[in-house]
Protein backbone atom coordinates (compact mmCIF):
# COMPACT_ATOMS: atom_id res chain seq x y z
CA UNK A 1 0.00 0.00 0.00
CA UNK A 2 1.13 3.32 -1.27
CA UNK A 3 1.84 6.19 2.24
CA UNK A 4 2.35 9.34 1.57
CA UNK A 5 5.07 10.77 3.55
CA UNK A 6 5.25 14.99 4.06
CA UNK A 7 8.54 16.25 4.04
CA UNK A 8 9.12 19.26 6.88
CA UNK A 9 11.62 20.92 5.02
CA UNK A 10 9.55 20.95 1.86
CA UNK A 11 6.91 23.70 3.47
CA UNK A 12 8.74 26.63 4.89
CA UNK A 13 7.67 27.96 8.11
CA UNK A 14 4.72 24.89 9.12
CA UNK A 15 6.89 22.94 12.06
CA UNK A 16 4.05 20.52 13.04
CA UNK A 17 5.25 17.11 11.05
CA UNK A 18 5.58 15.06 14.10
CA UNK A 19 3.61 11.50 12.65
CA UNK A 20 3.16 13.05 9.40
CA UNK A 21 2.50 9.64 7.68
CA UNK A 22 -1.22 8.99 6.82
CA UNK A 23 -2.24 6.03 4.74
CA UNK A 24 -4.09 6.69 1.95
CA UNK A 25 -6.48 3.76 3.52
CA UNK A 26 -6.94 6.09 6.65
CA UNK A 27 -7.36 8.96 4.11
CA UNK A 28 -10.13 7.72 2.02
CA UNK A 29 -12.11 6.14 5.50
CA UNK A 30 -11.54 9.98 6.43
CA UNK A 31 -12.96 11.21 3.27
CA UNK A 32 -15.88 8.74 3.15
CA UNK A 33 -16.97 9.57 6.69
CA UNK A 34 -16.96 13.12 5.97
CA UNK A 35 -19.05 12.77 3.20
CA UNK A 36 -21.67 10.32 5.02
CA UNK A 37 -21.85 13.24 7.57
CA UNK A 38 -22.70 15.92 4.59
CA UNK A 39 -25.21 13.15 2.87
CA UNK A 40 -27.11 12.36 5.86
CA UNK A 41 -27.83 16.15 6.42
CA UNK A 42 -28.65 16.79 2.69
CA UNK A 43 -30.95 13.49 2.50
CA UNK A 44 -32.46 14.78 5.33
CA UNK A 45 -31.36 11.76 7.37
CA UNK A 46 -31.38 13.71 10.52
CA UNK A 47 -32.08 10.79 13.17
CA UNK A 48 -28.63 9.45 12.07
CA UNK A 49 -26.49 12.77 12.84
CA UNK A 50 -26.01 12.31 16.82
CA UNK A 51 -24.09 9.04 15.32
CA UNK A 52 -21.55 10.47 13.82
CA UNK A 53 -20.42 11.99 17.16
CA UNK A 54 -18.54 10.47 19.84
CA UNK A 55 -21.14 9.88 22.83
CA UNK A 56 -19.53 12.90 24.67
CA UNK A 57 -18.33 14.60 21.16
CA UNK A 58 -18.96 18.13 20.82
CA UNK A 59 -20.92 20.21 18.07
CA UNK A 60 -20.30 24.22 17.74
CA UNK A 61 -21.32 26.71 15.45
CA UNK A 62 -19.29 29.91 15.45
CA UNK A 63 -18.05 32.58 13.31
CA UNK A 64 -14.81 33.37 12.03
CA UNK A 65 -15.06 36.99 14.17
CA UNK A 66 -15.58 35.03 16.97
CA UNK A 67 -12.73 31.93 16.73
CA UNK A 68 -10.51 34.61 15.89
CA UNK A 69 -10.65 36.61 18.99
CA UNK A 70 -11.07 33.26 20.80
CA UNK A 71 -14.46 33.94 22.33
CA UNK A 72 -16.61 31.09 23.38
CA UNK A 73 -20.28 32.56 22.44
CA UNK A 74 -21.46 30.60 19.30
CA UNK A 75 -24.91 30.30 17.16
CA UNK A 76 -24.94 26.73 18.30
CA UNK A 77 -23.35 24.21 21.28
CA UNK A 78 -24.36 20.62 22.09
CA UNK A 79 -22.11 18.98 24.37
CA UNK A 80 -23.06 15.04 24.00
CA UNK A 81 -24.48 12.55 21.49
CA UNK A 82 -27.57 13.50 24.14
CA UNK A 83 -28.11 16.92 23.76
CA UNK A 84 -28.12 16.20 19.56
CA UNK A 85 -30.26 14.12 19.82
CA UNK A 86 -32.33 16.06 22.05
CA UNK A 87 -31.67 18.77 19.19
CA UNK A 88 -33.43 16.86 16.37
CA UNK A 89 -36.36 15.78 18.20
CA UNK A 90 -36.86 19.69 18.66
CA UNK A 91 -36.16 19.75 15.20
CA UNK A 92 -39.17 17.37 14.31
CA UNK A 93 -41.40 18.14 16.85
CA UNK A 94 -41.56 21.78 17.79
CA UNK A 95 -39.66 24.06 15.53
CA UNK A 96 -41.91 25.69 13.22
CA UNK A 97 -39.64 26.53 10.05
CA UNK A 98 -39.91 26.92 6.33
CA UNK A 99 -39.38 23.36 4.65
CA UNK A 100 -35.91 23.67 3.33
CA UNK A 101 -32.96 21.50 2.06
CA UNK A 102 -29.10 21.59 1.91
CA UNK A 103 -26.68 21.06 0.06
CA UNK A 104 -22.80 20.23 0.90
CA UNK A 105 -19.91 21.06 -1.19
CA UNK A 106 -16.80 20.30 0.59
CA UNK A 107 -13.21 20.88 -0.15
CA UNK A 108 -10.72 18.59 0.14
CA UNK A 109 -9.47 17.93 4.27
CA UNK A 110 -6.27 18.73 5.56
CA UNK A 111 -5.37 15.76 7.59
CA UNK A 112 -3.01 15.68 10.68
CA UNK A 113 -2.57 13.08 14.01
CA UNK A 114 -3.24 15.18 17.03
CA UNK A 115 -2.95 12.18 19.30
CA UNK A 116 -2.55 8.30 18.75
CA UNK A 117 -5.71 7.55 17.64
CA UNK A 118 -7.38 11.45 17.04
CA UNK A 119 -6.73 12.86 13.83
CA UNK A 120 -7.46 16.64 13.37
CA UNK A 121 -9.26 18.12 10.45
CA UNK A 122 -10.17 20.99 8.03
CA UNK A 123 -12.27 21.13 5.89
CA UNK A 124 -13.82 24.06 3.87
CA UNK A 125 -17.19 23.95 2.94
CA UNK A 126 -20.27 25.63 0.93
CA UNK A 127 -23.60 24.75 1.58
CA UNK A 128 -26.63 25.72 -0.70
CA UNK A 129 -29.80 25.58 0.46
CA UNK A 130 -33.19 25.35 -1.43
CA UNK A 131 -36.60 26.44 -0.02
CA UNK A 132 -39.85 25.09 -0.35
CA UNK A 133 -40.70 27.61 -3.24
CA UNK A 134 -37.87 26.53 -5.32
CA UNK A 135 -35.68 29.18 -4.21
CA UNK A 136 -31.85 28.14 -3.78
CA UNK A 137 -29.26 30.26 -2.42
CA UNK A 138 -25.55 30.02 -1.09
CA UNK A 139 -26.90 29.38 2.58
CA UNK A 140 -23.32 29.08 4.46
CA UNK A 141 -19.59 29.00 3.98
CA UNK A 142 -16.89 28.55 6.26
CA UNK A 143 -14.70 25.75 7.67
CA UNK A 144 -15.23 22.45 9.71
CA UNK A 145 -12.31 22.34 12.36
CA UNK A 146 -12.60 18.21 13.76
CA UNK A 147 -11.43 16.15 15.76
CA UNK A 148 -11.93 12.54 14.75
CA UNK A 149 -11.63 9.34 16.90
CA UNK A 150 -10.88 6.59 14.90
CA UNK A 151 -10.21 2.48 15.03
CA UNK A 152 -9.86 -0.36 12.39
CA UNK A 153 -14.14 -0.35 12.94
CA UNK A 154 -14.79 3.34 13.20
CA UNK A 155 -14.83 6.77 12.97
CA UNK A 156 -16.68 9.20 15.31
CA UNK A 157 -16.54 13.09 16.24
CA UNK A 158 -14.70 14.19 18.84
CA UNK A 159 -15.40 17.86 18.40
CA UNK A 160 -16.65 19.34 14.92
CA UNK A 161 -16.77 23.43 15.30
CA UNK A 162 -18.13 25.07 12.47
CA UNK A 163 -16.55 28.24 11.48
CA UNK A 164 -18.76 30.13 9.16
CA UNK A 165 -16.67 32.98 7.46
CA UNK A 166 -19.68 35.72 7.89
CA UNK A 167 -20.99 37.01 10.99
CA UNK A 168 -24.43 37.25 9.25
CA UNK A 169 -25.68 34.45 9.55
CA UNK A 170 -30.01 33.88 8.73
CA UNK A 171 -32.63 33.26 11.36
CA UNK A 172 -33.18 29.87 9.58
CA UNK A 173 -30.10 28.01 11.73
CA UNK A 174 -32.60 24.68 12.23
CA UNK A 175 -30.83 22.24 10.41
CA UNK A 176 -27.47 21.35 11.88
CA UNK A 177 -24.66 22.61 9.27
Amino acid sequence: MFEMVIKAESFAGITNFENSVLNNSLRIRVADFLSDYAHCIDDNRLEEWPNFFAETGLYHITTKENEEAKLPIGLMYCEGRGMLKDRIKALRTANVFEPHSYCHFLGTSRLSYKENNILSARTNFSIWRTMETGQTENFAIGKYLDEIRFDDKQLEFTSRRVVLESRRVDVLLVIPI
